[in-house]
């Protein structure tokens, strides 16, 4: 025989219910949040069981199978509880899937270009040189080009023009300083652009609009790789295989200087005679050589900063 306690029990929702009054009532006419207090006969001895329970979250925590005895213990249909939560599982799924999904499609914007850039001097001046929109390619600033040519051509004894020599263009993206100069005096140049899209819609493009493209030559390569094989690469056209002018114009975020530089002083593209142009950004420290160059000048504009390294000859005499 089961026996029920008699005792005024405080349900979760502050109402008294006196189970000695309500012994012949129904589970159906105790409110939805109900407070129970079953026992087991007392020759089993076991401990008073009290259930807190909703209809929304009954059962919660438990195996499937204890789940489904729980609610039809009180009078609940298992098989629909069962369909509600397989349908609201499905619904989370099926929302988390859809958020996934958006956060994998990455809306790959087309690339255009536009011809803001032009040549400053030389058979080409005043030309109109393509670019990429955006800051993916991101050329010299006309005024740092300008500033660097300045100092070549005085250094090299000709305030009008470059000395004869070639032109590394390391980074060259829209090419615009190995174009500048071609157009300048250099009898070569050579282009070292890893993007290939770059190469084929504006490199190439801006290399026929100026003329120069027997003056050219693009190699399709990250530049890591081509300042170790330099020797291999273009050797066959020179002597030593050493340029007499490099541009180093990389995008700031994806190189570290001081590794970029170290390459650059043992490569075989650089001889005694080679000048180094360098843009780089604020709080980036430049060494005041590079292998057998010596720094000739390093100057600011806004946040952009360059720096030229020089043979010992190219060198001015600094004042005492």
């Amino acid at each position: 025989m089961a026996v029920v306690l008699s005792s005024t029990i405080v349900s979760p929702l502050g109402i008294n219910i006196d189970m000695s009054k309500n012994l012949g009532a129904k589970y159906s006419s105790f409110p939805k949040v109900q407070l129970f207090s079953v026992s087991t006969p007392l020759r089993t001895r076991k401990p008073v069981v009290t259930v807190a329970s909703s209809r929304k979250n009954i059962g919660a925590g438990l195996a499937s199978e204890d789940k489904k005895l729980l609610l039809e213990r009180y009078g609940y249909d298992a098989t629909e509880f069962t369909s509600q939560s397989k349908k609201s599982r499905r619904k989370e799924e099926e929302r988390g899937g859809r958020n996934s999904q958006k956060e994998e499609e990455v809306v790959v914007q087309p690339r255009t270009t536009h011809r803001l850039l032009q040549v400053l001097a030389g058979t080409a001046k005043r030309k109109k040189l393509l670019s990429l929109k955006g800051m993916d390619v991101r050329p010299m600033m006309e005024v740092v080009k300008g500033a660097a040519f300045g100092i070549l051509q005085a250094a090299g004894g000709c305030p009008t023009s470059l000395r004869p020599g070639r032109w590394l263009d390391l980074y060259s993206g829209t090419g615009s300083v190995g174009i500048e100069a071609i157009s300048r005096g250099c009898s070569e140049a050579h282009f070292v652009e890893m993007d290939p899209w770059v190469v084929s819609n504006v490199l190439q493009p801006n290399l026929e609009h100026t003329g120069f493209v027997e003056a050219s030559v693009i190699h399709t390569a990250r530049v890591e790789n081509f300042l170790e094989r330099a020797d291999k690469l273009v050797g066959m056209s020179c002597k030593d295989g050493a340029f007499d002018y490099i541009s180093v114009t990389p995008p700031y975020m994806e190189v570290d200087y001081e590794v970029l530089m170290d390459q650059v002083s043992k490569s075989p593209a650089i001889g005694e005679n080679t000048f180094i142009v360098v843009e780089y950004p604020s709080r980036t420290t430049m060494l005041d050589s590079c292998g057998c160059l010596e720094k000739m000048t390093d100057r600011r504009f806004g946040r952009t900063h360059l720096a030229i390294y020089g043979p010992k000859w190219a060198q001015k005499p600094r004042k005492s």
